[in-house]
């Protein structure tokens, strides 16, 4: 009688899971798929004609509050074609530095899709673009919903406090060695306008400074105390490259005009740069001895501007905005699941010095964190053969326990047939 039972049961097992549209076989609908969630933020996914089982959700980074569900739409074809089903949210915000909500957007935005998917992913890794590496960052080391990976790319992986104290320097040194005897705020804004007006005040009397000497050897500082690098070659030929990213490359309007977003996100400013030893951060940087080359070229005491900049350094942090940034903006608590960040070698938004910082963040889970830099400058100028190489690379530490050996320069051979060479 168990032995005809159980024939029996078999028999019926194999009968349902012949019937069409069966749950048992039912491929997800493939194809574009949106949503909105309960606290007004939307959702984009995709699904592959052949899904393999994982799901990526992908962070977008600063700007308009829309979903993306990958970093470009080439490499979202790319990996539609490799079998990733994907999905991201806009953010419910309200600013467009949206640490306060992006998070659980993004796990509702996985909840959602999981439901069109109507299987569970057999593997979720979380994928984040500047400002959305810092909150997959944070999904590293709080991974409920499932996270089995995070792959971080030109990632703000420092949190919010570090971003808004070394631009505040930068702006600082501007400010005071460029615009003498002039107030331009550079904290602490009424409104977009109010930011806007300060980020084109400081590109002006940075543009006019570059025509000399002194002018550049003082651009060179700051840009020093923004960790913005110009690449190798002269001291001269490094300083034109800072300058050209602070000013046709928009850096320096976007560390205005973002400040003023979260502060806003924050309730106040959470920078602050009273008590800073100027002197001590510039012998600390890498850049130091590129901007002593300028200053003795200028016929210019370092010293003396090192000086001013520390007397005159008067701006303090609200402590409930610090206190908020450090809740919502900032990496807390242990690593949890495999970390992988990429990086160009050159970042006028999110420099390397990031990656330094988690990394020390990090280094007593060295098993679970590697980070890996792109041959490149710009702020995320990743080719889409980067991303799939790097995600790939993940792939294999989570398949093996073990991050594999990387040979530098030679990331192709994971992409495979891309036609694009590999830059890692």
């Amino acid at each position: 009688m168990r032995t005809v039972k159980c024939l029996a049961l078999a028999m019926i097992l194999a009968i349902a899971a012949a019937l069409p549209g069966s749950p048992a076989t039912a491929a997800p609908p493939a194809g574009e798929h949106r949503g909105t969630l309960a606290g007004g933020a939307t959702w984009l996914g995709h699904i592959p004609d052949d899904w393999n089982g994982t799901v990526l959700l992908f962070a977008h980074g600063f700007g308009p509050l829309r979903p993306q569900d990958a970093p470009s739409d080439r490499t979202r074809e790319l990996l539609l074609a490799e079998g990733y089903a994907m999905v991201g949210s806009s953010y419910s915000g309200p600013t467009m530095w949206a640490l306060e909500t992006a998070e659980n957007d993004q796990y509702a935005a996985l909840r959602a899709f999981e439901q069109i998917l109507g299987t569970p992913p057999r593997r979720t890794i979380a994928i984040g673009r500047s400002m959305g590496g810092l909150v997959s960052a944070r999904q590293a080391h709080h991974p409920r919903g499932g996270i089995d990976g995070v792959l971080t790319t030109c990632g703000i992986v420092a949190g919010g406090l570090n971003l808004n104290n070394y631009q505040l320097d930068g702006l600082h040194a501007l400010s005071e060695l460029l615009a003498p005897g002039r107030t331009i705020p550079l904290v602490r804004y009424d409104g977009p306008e109010q930011a806007a007006q300060a980020a084109a005040d400081i590109l002006a009397v940075t543009t006019e400074a570059q025509a000399s000497p002194q002018g550049r050897a003082r651009i060179a500082l700051a840009a020093a105390l923004f960790n913005l690098s110009g690449g190798t070659g002269d001291p001269a030929g490094q300083q034109q490259r800072q300058f050209l990213a602070l000013t046709a490359g928009g850096a320096l309007n976007r560390y205005v005009t973002a400040r003023q977003q979260i502060e806003l996100s924050a309730g106040g400013n959470s920078a602050y740069n009273r008590g800073v030893d100027y002197r001590a951060l510039l012998t600390g940087s890498v850049h130091s001895a590129q901007v002593r080359a300028l200053y003795r070229e200028a016929g210019l005491d370092l010293r003396a501007d090192l000086d001013r900049l520390t007397a005159t350094a008067d701006v303090t942090a609200d402590p409930w905005a610090v206190a908020d940034l450090r809740r919502s903006s900032m990496v807390n608590g242990p690593l949890r699941v495999p970390h992988l960040t990429i990086h160009t070698l050159v970042d006028e938004l999110v420099p390397v010095e990031h990656v330094a910082w988690y990394g020390a963040h990090t280094r007593h889970r060295p098993d679970l964190f590697r980070s890996l830099y792109v041959n490149a400058i710009g702020h995320c100028a990743f080719q889409p053969a980067d991303d799939l190489a790097a995600l790939h690379l993940l792939e294999a530490r989570l398949d093996t326990g073990r991050w594999p050996r990387i040979v530098p320069y030679h990331p192709g051979r994971l992409v495979g047939g891309l036609g694009e060479p590999g830059r890692l």
